[in-house]
Parts: C-alpha cells; sequence; structure tokens
C-alpha cells in the first residue's frame, strides 16, 4: 500500500476483498465508488477542480443516481465555490448536501445549493 501526504496529513488506505483478491483504495477514491464526494478544506481552485471532477465522472458513470457531497468546510474563494455551486445545478442527478462540522461563508452556499428537500445539517 502506497502513502500519500496531502497537506502533511497521511491519507488513510482501505483493503477490500473482492473476487479476484484484494484491492487497496485511498479513502477518498473509496467513498467516490459509493458516490460520496469529501470537502474538508477551505474552498479554492485546486480543491474546486478536484470536486468538479468528481462530480463530472459520478454524472457520467450514472446520471439518475444521487451524489452525496459531504462538507466541512470555512469557505474559501468565492469564485472557486460558485464554480462548484454551478457544476451542481448543472447536474441532472440529485446532490444531496450535508453539513459536518461547519459549513461556513462558501461552504454554506454549496451546502443550499443541495438538490431541495436533500439538504442535511447535524447539530454542531
Amino acid at each position: 500500500m502506497g502513502k500519500e501526504i496531502q497537506n502533511n496529513y497521511l491519507i488513510p488506505h482501505v483493503v477490500e476483498q473482492t473476487g479476484r483478491g484484494e484491492r487497496g483504495y485511498d479513502i477518498y477514491s473509496r467513498l467516490l465508488v459509493d458516490r460520496i464526494i469529501f470537502l474538508g478544506t477551505a474552498i479554492d481552485d485546486g480543491v474546486s477542480n478536484v470536486v468538479i471532477a468528481q462530480m463530472l465522472f459520478l454524472q457520467m458513470s450514472d446520471p439518475k443516481k444521487d451524489i452525496h457531497l459531504y462538507i466541512n468546510s470555512p469557505g474559501g474563494h468565492v469564485t472557486s465555490g460558485l464554480a462548484v455551486y454551478d457544476t451542481m445545478q448543472f447536474l441532472t442527478c440529485d446532490v444531496n448536501t450535508y453539513c459536518i462540522g461547519q459549513a461556513a461563508s462558501m461552504g454554506a452556499v454549496l451546502l443550499a445549493g443541495g438538490t431541495k428537500g436533500k439538504r442535511f445539517s447535524l447539530p454542531n
């Protein structure tokens, strides 16, 4: 298993048993298999590009299945956040948004940009 470091944090890897043996994933790739995107930092151009690419990939994979966007963000650059917001509105699949921790500034805009009736916030 390879180790990657992003922002000085170790990115965990998970191992799954498949019909062909074991398969290792970094945690973000494994979440993506279940159509989960985790936004856990301030929003800048690099972060928005990754989130947008993941959303577009999931849209192309199955435009009828929901995407689940978990947000724990203090906000960030307006133009970067609006690029993610515009992508959410462009997609034909529903985008469920979940606030875990904080969704401030542009994070709050993205939380509100989820599909009506599919926006959630944990109590703290």
